[in-house]
């Protein structure tokens, strides 16, 4: 029953070709840990999925990406992702489902329901399908005869999450004010592995603290200690995003060797150096809350 794993062996559960999807929203407690393991490996081909944030744009640079499926690509504060700006201006993005954020989260719904698609009004009479013509219409079955958008099922063969507190038996905790759509993700994926900031043997829950138990341990396939695994994005209430660190990472984008130099400064060398890199944990855990 015990699911702890390092971040190597969560990584290595990777194939190339897989279609992956990455928890958070935008700079928002994404699985950036193990974002930087993926980018210390050789896999390569990917189907991206996610509410886009720097993961996106990092495995992009990265020439790890064929698809991307998103509702938008952000890092909040710099309204558009710099890496995946400059991929998809450049034509490097071979394959793209761009689609309105109700579509998104109807697309992981569908597939935790086991379902091929779920109807919605989303995305009618809008670009949308201009764009993607791969998604279908419906008519209502039903006297209404109401046309509707059948948005496919986001199927995941597996999933990376970012959570605040986890146990070894795959019970998780999103203590922060919003969890997204990660339980959402879980459902939708063949496997899901989560990254925490702190792990217990197991958890004993009161019943208010059960509430921020959002999906079944059933769903885990591995938990990863990882502290500070979110950084440079925040992960309420531990700490907030790195805008320094971001607002460089940015810059990596206009630079000429840009990513090259990024990765040696901040990847190559390990979690470890990364976070010396950034001023230690010292500095990491007093990185404030963005206030919106």
């Amino acid at each position: 029953m015990n699911k702890q794993m390092t971040i190597q062996d969560a990584v290595g559960l990777l194939e190339d070709g897989m279609t992956i999807g990455f928890g958070g929203w935008g700079p928002r407690r994404k699985p950036m840990a193990v974002v930087r393991e993926i980018l210390r490996s050789d896999v390569k081909d990917l189907t991206v999925v996610g509410y886009g944030g720097p993961e996106m744009g990092m495995l992009c640079a990265a020439g790890k990406v064929r698809k991307l499926v998103f509702g938008f690509a952000t890092l909040d504060a710099i309204p558009l992702e710099p890496w995946f700006r400059k991929c998809r201006q450049a034509g490097q993005i071979k394959e793209l489902m761009e689609l309105d954020e109700g579509m998104y989260q109807w697309g992981l719904r569908a597939a935790g329901m086991r379902l091929p698609f779920l109807p919605t009004r989303c995305g009618l009479a809008t670009d949308v399908t201009r764009l993607n013509p791969d998604i279908k219409t419906i008519t209502s079955p039903y006297a209404d005869g109401e046309v509707l958008l059948a948005m496919p099922a986001l199927n995941l063969d597996i999933s990376f999450l970012h959570v605040n507190e986890a146990d070894r038996l795959g019970n998780t905790l999103i203590t922060g004010n919003d969890p997204y759509f990660d339980h959402l993700m879980a459902r939708a994926s063949k496997r899901c592995v989560v990254s925490c900031e702190r792990i217990s043997e197991r958890l004993e829950l009161s019943a208010e603290q059960a509430r921020c138990n959002l999906f079944e341990r059933y769903l885990v396939t591995g938990v990863v200690h990882a502290p500070y695994g979110a950084h440079p994005t925040t992960c309420s209430p531990e700490y907030g995003w790195d805008l320094a660190h971001l607002k460089r990472y940015a810059e990596s984008a206009e630079a000429q060797n840009g990513w090259e130099t990024y990765m040696d400064e901040f990847v190559r060398n390990g979690e470890a150096a990364y976070q010396a890199a950034n001023g230690g944990t010292e500095r990491l855990s007093s990185l404030a809350q963005p206030v919106f």
